[in-house]
């Protein structure tokens, strides 16, 4: 792996854990960075982990002992997919690719208008949107806007309503995208509109985020290049 990768690789995975340290404020629960990963000893939100590795070759005894593996779907976000955690009772979720894109405008033009997601009723409507009807929409709560580094981008369509959306995690490196989503059309249909609103607000910061899959077939056809693999493992 060149050196660039590594160093878009490290400050992807930072800001990732940034992005799962805001989500889990919004839900109240306060998680540490150290050293080598961010964790939160308990209870993470839904579809997030308990850790998340910062560095290559983390202490995997050491990063286990600071999150709740008695607790049912206790995971770990592997950012170099380096670790072995099946001694201690975790076993792959699945893999998946670091991306990136240099900052840059979308190669094709957004058919949506967008917006940042301001006051908790708007983030309640892109929230459904988003969960297209799996019920667990409550999982982004009003405190999330409260976050100056987050941002929850929003496509609407020509009816006003909620056809696309993203979250931006932003610091003074990158910016990482992470939900992308549309109510049809996939998301070859929010990218361009996410691609937009990210290069107008943030015009200088390459974006980073992690795909697999279909989702990651897109994500290459919207410009992104895969820079490196990271694993989720699953307690039990």
């Amino acid at each position: 792996m060149t050196a660039m990768k590594q160093f878009v690789i490290r400050a992807a995975a930072r800001d990732n854990a940034e992005w799962c340290a805001s989500m889990s404020r919004s839900h109240g629960l306060a998680g540490e960075f150290g050293l080598q990963a961010w964790a939160v000893p308990s209870g993470p939100p839904l579809y997030y982990p308990d850790a998340v590795t910062l560095v290559p070759e983390t202490d995997a005894a050491a990063l286990v002992d600071r999150i709740d593996t008695s607790a049912p779907g206790a995971c770990v976000k592997d950012s170099f997919a380096d670790l072995d955690l099946t001694g201690a009772g975790f076993k792959v979720l699945f893999d998946a690719q670091w991306i990136h894109r240099p900052a840059s405008a979308p190669t094709i033009s957004p058919d949506l208008a967008w917006d940042v997601v301001s006051g908790p009723d708007m983030l309640r409507a892109w929230a459904l949107a988003w969960d297209g009807g799996g019920g667990n929409a409550d999982l982004f709560r009003p405190e999330l806007l409260d976050d100056p580094a987050t941002s929850v981008l929003v496509g609407h369509s020509a009816d006003g309503l909620v056809a696309a959306g993203a979250v931006v995690s932003r610091n003074d490196l990158v910016v990482g995208i992470s939900n992308v989503f549309a109510v049809e059309g996939g998301a070859d249909r929010a990218w361009p509109v996410v691609l937009d609103a990210v290069h107008r607000l943030f015009p200088t910061l390459a974006v980073v985020g992690y795909e697999h899959g279909a989702d990651l077939d897109a994500a290459v056809r919207h410009g992104f290049k895969a820079v490196g693999p990271l694993r989720v493992w699953l307690h039990g």
